[in-house]
Formats: C-alpha cells, structure tokens, sequence
C-alpha cells in the first residue's frame, strides 16, 4: 500500500519563519518541495536567500567531534545557540596553544621527511658530507642514472673523463651515487654526465657527518617529534573528554538549528514593498492520517495560514511515495526500491512480490530440513543484525519446508516421508507442466495489475491497446485456453469466436499508437510516413507474439531448479553412500551445507530475475520518488 498525500502550502510573517521550522517542522513528517517550482506561474515571489549565521560554528563543532573516541553519546537536548557557540569557542581557546604547537612540530617533521627522501640513496657513502663542501678543487655532484644507460655511462666517462664515480644504492628504475671531478673542468664534465642522462640531486647543508650518520640522526629527531605529537593529542583528547557532553550538546543545538535555518533554500518570499511586512510560503506533502492534527496544531497561529489539498490538485509535481505495508512483507520493500519505488498513482506491488517470491522460492527448493535451516537462521540473523535480506531468507526458507512436505524430501532424504503431492525426480513431466500452468497465472495476474494501474493514471491508451492491457489479456487468455482445449481432446469453439479473441486484439495491439492517439484527442492519428508505420508495427506485434511464448517457457526454469534440486541431492547421497549400511555423515552434511548455500543462492537470484524481467515489465514502471521528510 501507498500512504494517502495531502498538498500543504503554508504562510506566515518572515521574522516567524524560524520559530515556525523549531516548532512545526521538526514535529510532523512534511515532505518538502521548493516553493518557487510550486509557485512558478507567480511573479511576485523571490527566492529566500540569506548567509546560515549556524554554519561556520558547526563546522568547527564537527572538527572537534572527529578528535572524540566515539564511544560519547547523548539524550537528544538542546541549548540556545548562542550558549552553543560560547561552549565551541571556549574549547577552541583552550586547545589554539596546543594547535600552534601541532603546526609547528608537523612543519618540522615534513621538513625531516624531505631530508631522508634526499638522503636515503646514499646512506653506503662513508664520506662526512661537511668535509666534502669544503673541498676547493674536487667538485661532487650527487645524482642518479636511468639503468638503460648506466653501461654506456661507464663507458664514456671511466675512458675519455678525469672523474671518478661511487655507486650508493640501486633500484628497479635508477642506480644511484656520487661523481668528483677537478674544479677546474668540472662544467665541461657536468655537461657529458648530463648527457649521459645523469640527473643532479641538490643536498642541502642540514646534514652533519657521513650519510648514515645523518639519517639516523633524523630518525631519532622523527621519534622526538612523534612522541610530543602524541603528548599533545593525548592532552587535547583530555580536554575534549572532559568537555564531551557540552560539546555534543553545543553540535546537536548547532545541527538542528543549522538544519532549519537552510529551509530556507525551498521557501519562497514576497517582494518588499514599502512598509509592507515581507511573508513566507512554505510547500510540501504530509501523510494524511496525520494532516488533520496539524491543522489543528496550526490553527492556534493567528498570522498563520494554512492551505490544505488532495493528492495533485494544487502541486506541479507529483507527490512522493511511502509505503506502508504488513510487518510480515516490509523486508520485501528492499527489492522495490533496488527496482525502484512506484509512482504514487501506481499499485504498490511490494504484497504480490512477498507472496510469489516466497512461493516460487519454496517451489524451487523444496526439501524440510534445508528449509528449516534457512528459515531459522534468517529470522536470527533478522532478529540480531536488522539485516533485510535475512528476513527474507527466513520467510522463502518457511515455504521452502512447506514444498519440502509436497515433494517428501528431508535433506535430500525421498524415502522418510510420504509426498502430499509428487516427487519431482518421479514426476518430471507432471512439475514442469505444472511449473508453466503457475507461470500463465503470474502473467495472467501481471496484466490484469497493469490495468488497474492504467485506469489509475488515467492511461487510457495503455489499458485499451497495449499488450499487457485487455487486448493482451483477452490474447493471451484466448491463446492458453485454446492449447488447453487441444491437449485435453476438447473441441474449439466456432470460427467467430475466434475471430474475436484473436483477430480483434492483434488489431488493436497493432493500431496502438493512431487509437491512443484519437481516444486523446491529439490533432494528429497517424504518423506522416504511414508506410514505415505499418512496417514497425507488424515486426513490433511479431516480438510481442514471441515474447507470450519465451515468456510462458521461462517459467520452465521453476519445475527446472525443483528437478535440479532433487537430482544435486542425489548426487551428495550417492557419494555418501546415505544408503549403506556405513554411510559417510560429513559428506552428508558438507553435502548439504553446499547445496543450501550454492542453490540456494541461484534460486534467490533466479526467482527476483522472473519478478524484474517476466512480471514487473508489464505492469511496473517504478518511477515514483521517495518520501523524505524534513525532521
């Protein structure tokens, strides 16, 4: 079911726009939508613009709450706002020394970052890098060279240059290391290194000793820093401890009233003029079971007026969708809203999901004691977890052990109980027959469901002339119940009969578009090339024809996995030997385990594959949106 929407427009003064938010906003489920949208055709309204005075506050309150261990909480209180940013700013001035100090100790510590980055290559290099910039004529050049070039590197320099080269380290893309050359024809030789692909690295003095030395010595100063880094969180996570129910309470009042002030994005203003006081207007959907207690509420506001409407009388856009529906079906919404929800003029189909799903699920996977285990271990996982999933789980496991009873199968066992109907592997053409028989009713029922929702959107063409309305219906019904006739020896009835049934609708199928377009009175029934229209709609009636029968045989699949099922379980108790006398009881049960998890996940995939593509692609279009209410 879709809950019954009542159109709200609601106006009052501007300097009572906040209170008007804190007090009736926060207390109703009111959808809201823009106003300016809803009041398009008016030219006298201006959108509600002003600076949120909540929201720099409540940043610095979220930035603070990210540094608390998580585990605080709170009753849902709030405080005036002001005492809200007095309790943010206070425990910003306690913590700003701390901060100072933060900045500057992680200033330092990527300032050491960059020195062992520069400096880690050359850790082998036994030189004191102080020495070394004080020669006066021996130049060094730290640098690095591409492997693919290193050979000729050693080539060229080592036979035509006075240079000397220390290798240092090597990786997968450079080999790394140190060149010296005489001061006086150093530039000549750092031209061929250059050439050579030799790419300087510029070592700054910060460094003391030999390379090694240095890059300890920075590790250590890194284990200093780190260490008073991790004092000063310490101490701010103090501080924040101690202050963690003022500043949560100081971020809720922020939240809401930061919330609330930016209702203003969908409420629209009058124009000032003059002396004239400025008013809001306020749009939006409320459920109507609860839309006269909030005329009731609002009724004691002598500058407050109020509008109340039915559905889409005074809206432009369609009302948003909730649904409401048994306790026993609310896991099923899940798989609605994967598809996506029903647009609010359109039937609800979360109750005809539950019901065929759990009952192909169970036909599928027919055995008591494996549908016990899945019942009793979703309704756990759905009773401890909220898992959605699981609680489907549980209720398809339920019909699961109900089929288990039709087929007489107990893990796999056929020969413990007495079957109330047949046994799959013992009847296959019985369950397969049968299994197309179930399908016709589900496409039967698929598109009677489309009529209604084509009555209910005042789709006239749709009900009239589409394949899934009565042309479709009358067709298709026609068409089974002649085959039905045939395979039981029964004669067809007269030739006029006929006709009607299937001449007339293939007809109506086959105009469509023209008869949709008269019954709307268009200007326009047929399209201007009328010839490629005759030939699209003789090879659109053609799929459609196919699609009755790949439809029908699809539902093959549901007597298919009910064989399967059988004939896996055969296989586990043949391995086993569950009918010697010394039967193998881990691969009985590992057996069982596989089959439980491995079919009956396909058997969940396959079943929702006939809900999405053999039954809601007639009648289900799944455009609504969702109800969002403000609070």
């Amino acid at each position: 079911m879709i809950e019954k929407m009542k159109f709200l427009s609601i106006t009052g003064p501007k300097r009572d726009f906040d209170r008007i938010v804190n007090e009736y906003l926060t207390k109703y489920d009111i959808h809201l939508e823009n106003a300016l949208t809803e009041l398009s055709t008016v030219h006298s309204l201006r959108p509600f613009v002003e600076t949120n005075p909540y929201r720099e506050q409540l940043e610095k309150s979220e930035e603070l709450i990210t540094l608390l261990d998580g585990k605080d909480t709170i009753k849902q209180e709030f405080i005036v706002p002001s005492e809200a940013a007095e309790i943010i700013n206070n425990l910003y001035l306690k913590l700003a020394d701390f901060d100072i100090e933060k900045k500057k100790l992680t200033s330092d510590l990527d300032h050491l970052d960059e020195l062992l980055l520069q400096i880690e290559h050359f850790k082998s290099l036994e030189f004191d890098l102080k020495k070394l910039i004080d020669f006066k004529f021996i130049k060094f050049r730290f640098g690095k060279v591409p492997h693919e070039h290193y050979n000729k590197f050693i080539k060229y320099v080592y036979e035509n240059l006075d240079t000397y080269f220390v290798e240092c380290d090597r990786d997968r893309e450079y080999i790394w290391g140190v060149y010296f050359a005489p001061s006086a024809s150093v530039h000549r030789i750092d031209a061929i290194y250059s050439a050579l692909h030799y790419e300087r690295i510029f070592l700054p003095n910060s460094y003391e000793g030999s390379p090694q030395y240095s890059y300890s010595s920075i590790m250590e100063r890194k284990a200093e820093i780190n260490k008073l880094l991790s004092e000063i969180a310490a101490k701010v996570k103090q501080i924040l401890k101690e202050n963690a129910q003022d500043l949560l309470l100081a971020r809720s009042t922020l939240l809401l009233f930061s919330k609330n002030f930016d209702v203003r994005k969908l409420a629209a203003i009058t124009k000032e003029k003059g002396n004239h006081e400025v008013f809001f207007i306020l749009c939006g959907w409320i459920e109507e079971k609860y839309s006269q207690d909030f005329m009731r509420d609002i009724a004691q506001e002598a500058n407050l007026y109020c509008t109340m409407s039915e559905d889409q009388e005074a809206a432009t856009m369609k009302p948003p969708t909730k649904l409401r529906n048994p306790r026993l079906f609310r896991p099923f919404e899940m798989f609605i809203e994967m598809y996506g929800l029903p647009a609010y003029n359109e039937i609800d189909p979360t109750s005809f999901v539950a019901i065929t799903y759990s009952l192909i699920f169970g036909i599928m996977f027919g055995d008591v004691g494996q549908g016990l285990i899945l019942a009793i271990g979703g309704a756990l996982l759905a009773k401890f977890k909220k898992i959605k999933l699981a609680a489907i789980i549980s209720i398809a496991g339920v019909f699961s052990t109900i089929f288990g009873f039709v087929y007489g199968s107990v893990f796999g066992f056929e020969d413990i109980l007495e079957p109330l109907w047949v046994s799959p592997m013992e009847n296959v053409m019985t369950v397969l027959l049968t299994a197309v028989g179930f399908g016709v009713i589900l496409i039967l029922i698929a598109m009677f469901i489309n009529i209604i929702n084509g009555f209910k959107a005042k789709e006239y063409g749709k009900v009239f002339f589409d394949t899934n309305g009565f042309p479709g219906l009358v067709f298709y019904g026609a068409t089974i119940t002649c085959i039905l006739l045939v395979a039981t020896g029964y004669a067809l009835p007269a030739t006029i009969i006929l006709v009607i049934f299937f001449a007339v609708p293939l007809l109506l199928m086959f105009f469509k578009e023209p008869l949709t377009h008269y019954i709307e009175k268009r200007s326009q029934i047929f399209p201007n090339n009328k010839g490629m229209f005759l030939v699209e709609s003789f090879f659109e009636l053609f799929e459609v024809l196919l699609s009755y029968v790949t439809n029908t045989i699809s539902f093959l699949r549901v007597g298919a996995f009910a064989l399967s099922h059988a004939a896996m379980m055969g296989v586990v108790m043949l391995l086993a030997g569950a009918h010697t006398d010394n039967p193998n009881i881990i691969a009985l049960v590992l057996g069982n385990i596989f089959v439980v998890g491995m079919e009956g996940l396909i058997v969940a995939i396959q079943v929702l594959r006939l809900e999405y593509y053999e039954m809601f692609s007639r009648f289900y279009k799944g455009t609504g949106k969702e109800f969002k209410p403000y609070r």
